[in-house]
Parts: structure tokens; sequence; C-alpha cells
């Protein structure tokens, strides 16, 4: 995978560029490389998009200024690089983070949802597909987890084991349509009767029908009944993925079992947030430990982590714990945790706090005019 593009580089514009300046270059770009536009450039398009949706931000601006694309939670080559919002296998479960209607979207899901067979085919061929939720916390988003979903599913009837037969009996041609599983039937129309063919009620498309229906599922080849499905959640799902896991959806007599989805969804933490492969969170300190220079103490998903803060360090100013944000889902490396500095301003001050702050103020008007 190649290198990312610098972001100014993209837009054609300098580093001190104006958020007036950036926007004028993003609408240029957008303008000249649109898809839909004769000789415009989709990869170009979506690289212009990428660029503004960050310097447009003064944050990730400021933190793209400082760490590079490590700093907007985009790696540079290697790591997790490329498309976010791809599919991939994990463990033969199928991960996607697609919302729209396109290919691989939720779009194709729908179709399978409703059939998809094409016509002609003889009944029904897989079982009905199922979407849960499950619900994670932030560390188990970013850390992975088994799960076992217990969900209330048609399975195979223990009984015929989905023959819809009583055992010790068999199945044998279908009488109303006499093994073809179809049906013809004659419709009058304005011109005239016309012929079409549909799938045989009596046996479901099947072309044959049991001598004597089972007694436990009385011919549905199914049982409804409670099931323990095992997940594995990989480390770094964030919300809004998709798991799919083939053939643990719905049973159905003569065909496979559908699918299931698993829908994943995140709490918020109380401290932490996320964008793309980072953690973001904030550390106050005192106006005396930002001049003079302190440790803190930072609340990471690993545990607790000492971090230097130098001296004369302003409000707002980024700090970037390396190793400690989002692993990334198709590789061993990690994105960064980046803290941002608060300074507070005391509000109460004593006497000898105020003299000493005052004492401060007169040197430092000394200094400059002495």
């Amino acid at each position: 995978m190649s290198e990312k593009r610098d972001y100014y580089e993209v837009l054609g514009v300098g580093k001190t560029a104006s958020d007036d300046e950036i926007k004028k270059a993003f609408r240029k770009a957008a303008v000249k490389h649109h898809p839909d536009k004769e000789g415009g450039d989709e990869a170009k398009f979506k690289e212009v998009n990428e660029a503004y949706e960050v310097l447009k931000d003064k944050q990730k601006r400021q933190r793209y200024d400082q760490f590079g694309h490590a700093g907007v939670g985009g790696a540079s080559g290697g790591g997790a690089s490329g498309n976010p919002f791809e599919g991939f296998n994990f463990n033969g479960q199928d991960i996607h983070f697609d919302f729209g209607g396109g290919a691989g979207g939720f779009g194709d899901l729908f179709g399978q949802f409703f059939g998809g067979a094409a016509g002609g085919q003889r009944g029904p061929k897989r079982g009905r597909d199922v979407e849960t939720r499950l619900t994670l916390s932030f560390e188990e988003a970013i850390f992975g987890k088994d799960e076992t979903i217990h969900l209330s599913l048609d399975d195979e009837c223990s009984h015929c084991h989905g023959t819809t037969v009583e055992p010790g009996h068999e199945l044998k041609t279908c009488p109303d349509c006499k093994g073809a599983g179809q049906q013809v039937r004659l419709m009058n129309t304005m011109f005239g009767q016309i012929q079409q063919a549909v799938t045989c009620e009596t046996c479901r498309g099947q072309g044959k029908v049991p001598e004597v229906v089972c007694t436990v599922c009385k011919g549905r080849g199914t049982e409804r009944r409670e099931q323990a499905i095992k997940v594995k959640i990989p480390a770094g799902i964030d919300e809004g993925a998709t798991i799919r896991l083939q053939g643990h959806g719905e049973a159905i007599a003569g065909g496979k079992k559908g699918d299931l989805y698993v829908h994943i969804r995140v709490k918020a933490h109380k401290k932490f947030t996320r964008e793309g492969d980072l953690v973001l969170s904030e550390e106050h300190i005192g106006m005396v430990d930002a001049a003079l220079g302190c440790e803190v103490n930072v609340d990471t998903v690993d545990g607790k982590v000492t971090m230097k803060v130098p001296a004369g360090t302003q409000s707002g100013t980024d700090f970037k714990l390396s190793g400690h944000g989002v692993p990334h889902l198709r590789s061993e490396t990690r994105g960064a945790h980046i803290v941002s500095i608060v300074v507070d301003t005391p509000t109460k001050l004593s006497k000898k706090q105020r003299e000493l702050l005052e004492e401060f103020q007169g040197a430092k008007k000394r200094s400059i005019f002495g």
C-alpha cells in the first residue's frame, strides 16, 4: 500500500492557508475530480474529500500538523490503511461496515431477506436470514471478546431431521404437480389467455410429499428451539459493524439454513472517545504545573500511563501516546491515544496566592521595561 499524500498537497494549499483558502481549494478540486463529470477521477475525489474533512476541522487540523496522518486516525502506509468501511473475514465470520445500498451493503442483504431465488427454481432453497443486535462496552470493542448469543430460531426437526416424513415412512410423488414442483395456471387478460407457472402449493415446490406427515413438526421440517450461538468479536470493531455468520439463521425443509447478521452497537465511555484508530481524552492540570512542567498519570484503555508535560505547555496542546489506541482489524498494530491538555485557571485565590501572582506579574513587567 502506497503512502498517503500530504493533505495540504492534495488540496494545493500551503500549511498556513486560512479556512477560507482551504474551502475554496476544496471546491475547485472537488469540481475538477467529481466522478460524474467527464474526465473525473473517483479516487482523487475521495482523496480530496478526506483531506478537507481533516483540514476544515480546527482540532483535527492541529493534530494533523503535529502528528501527521497518525494524529487523525489514518495510517500512512502498512497498518490499517485503505477504506475503513470495507468488509473482511475474521475467523470464518464476515465483518462489514457498509451502511449504504451498494454492493455488499444492506441493499444486497434485503435481497437475501426477501428471497432472491431466480424464477423457475423449485421451492425454497434456504431458510430465513435473521438479524440481531449486540451491545458492547467501549473496552470490549477495543479488545474484542468471545460472546454467546441466545436466540429462539426455527431449527431442524429432531424427530424427522428435516425430511417432514414420520420415521419409517417415505416421500411420495406429489399428486397435484406430478413431481414437477410447479403447476400451470391459465389467466384471462385483455390479450387473451396467458399461461403462468407457479410453485405447487401442496408440495411447496419439492415435487414430493410425505406418505405420513411427521407427528412432531406437522410436516414443516423444523422446530422452534432456543439456540446458543458463539460469536468471535474482533479487537478494534466499531459502532455500525455487522458480523455475518453463515448457516446460523433459520432452517427450512429441503434447503440450507439462512444466515445470522449481528449488528454491533458500542456504549459511550465516560472519559474516552474514539476517532478511527485513535482514542481521545482530556487531562486537566493547574496553571503552575503548566508553567513549570509536571508528570501526569493518564488513564488509558491499558491502565495508567505516566506522561511528561513540559514547562510552558498551553491549554489545548495534544500529546500522543503511541500504541495505546485501537487495534487495527487487519494487522497486529494499534493506533495512538491522543491526550489534550486543559489548563485550569483558579477562580478563588488566597491572600498569599494573590500576592505571589501580583509579584510575578510585577517582575514580568520590570523584565520587559527594565
